[in-house]
């Protein structure tokens, strides 16, 4: 059973690959895998918003837990999203995945019917009581327009099948005080590229992290530079990806990424309705970016 302890490290949020009639590209899927597993990861996080999740057929969200598990092969845990907006479909979902082989379940804040705090509380204490494999906590007001207050978390860190929390709430400030009052049962990791030095120097145990798809050894100096308390290092090293960070973020997560992806070997370039390609220019100046990034890194020892 996973507990808070392994949650620890490297989790890249994974994109899912698809064919033209937008169903799971098998041998794609498996490249992926082959890259991250060689490259140090401690886990994955397949069908989150990187994941597409919202776009994927039922049938294939399935499928794609199925074939992450297979080809982790009990290297690190597969934690799976959960996107759905209702507590059954997210529940029924959650089993699915289950029963699949995943690890453990990435579960989203219940979005657009606009709960109140005690609402979203009771949600996850419910789905927690339901689910048969640990529960992280997914927050991410900037999609969803709901802000988990801390007073909320901590309460919640003390379920026992609720072990940690994907944070990607920009407030710093917010992040600080859930650090300061959580379950030492409770993992909080981050969910931001752009914040991961600075949340591990605020006591995120790791972190789950798109673009450490492409470049799974860089993020690894940084969270091991920041963990050995060299946050200045780490702060350096973090610095010189951020021209790539912005071209990866400059359109909708996970465009970019996947326009660039075939350089390590992984063909995934299609995209679910209603995200598009991204524009020509951008996966120009992406791919020239990534490639002196994926230089140095090749060169991380």
């Amino acid at each position: 059973m996973l507990t808070a302890n392994r949650l620890r490290g490297l989790f890249p949020a994974i994109p899912t690959p698809v064919m033209a009639d937008d169903t799971i590209d098998a041998g794609a899927v498996s490249a992926m895998f082959a890259w991250l597993n060689k490259q140090g990861i401690d886990g994955v996080v397949p069908l989150g918003g990187t994941g597409e999740y919202g776009a994927l057929a039922r049938s294939e969200r399935i499928k794609m837990a199925g074939l992450s598990v297979k080809a982790m092969a009990g290297k690190g845990p597969v934690i799976a999203g959960v996107l759905d907006t209702g507590f059954h479909d997210a529940l029924q979902a959650g089993r699915e995945f289950a029963a699949e082989g995943v690890d453990g379940l990435l579960v989203l804040t219940p979005y657009y019917t606009n709960p109140t705090q005690a609402g979203v509380r009771d949600y996850f204490l419910r789905y927690a009581d339901a689910s048969p494999v640990p529960v992280l906590i997914y927050e991410i007001p900037y999609r969803t327009r709901i802000a988990i207050e801390p007073k909320i978390l901590h309460e919640l860190s003390r379920h026992p099948n609720i072990i940690g929390m994907k944070a990607c709430n920009l407030d710093m400030y917010h992040f600080l005080q859930v650090v300061a009052g959580v379950d030492e049962s409770f993992a909080v990791l981050s969910g931001e590229d752009s914040l991961f030095p600075l949340h591990l120097a605020a006591g995120a145990k790791g972190g789950i992290i798109v673009t450490a798809c492409l470049l799974p050894r860089a993020w690894r100096q940084i969270y091991e530079t920041a963990t050995a308390g060299k946050t200045a290092e780490a702060l350096s090293l973090h610095r010189r990806l951020i021209p790539l960070m912005n071209m990866a973020f400059a359109e909708t997560n996970p465009g970019p990424m996947k326009a660039v992806m075939d350089m390590v070997g992984v063909e995934a370039p299609r995209m679910l309705a209603p995200l598009v390609q991204p524009a020509p220019a951008l996966v120009a100046a992406l791919r020239a970016e990534f490639g002196k990034q994926l230089a140095v890194s090749e060169n991380v020892g």
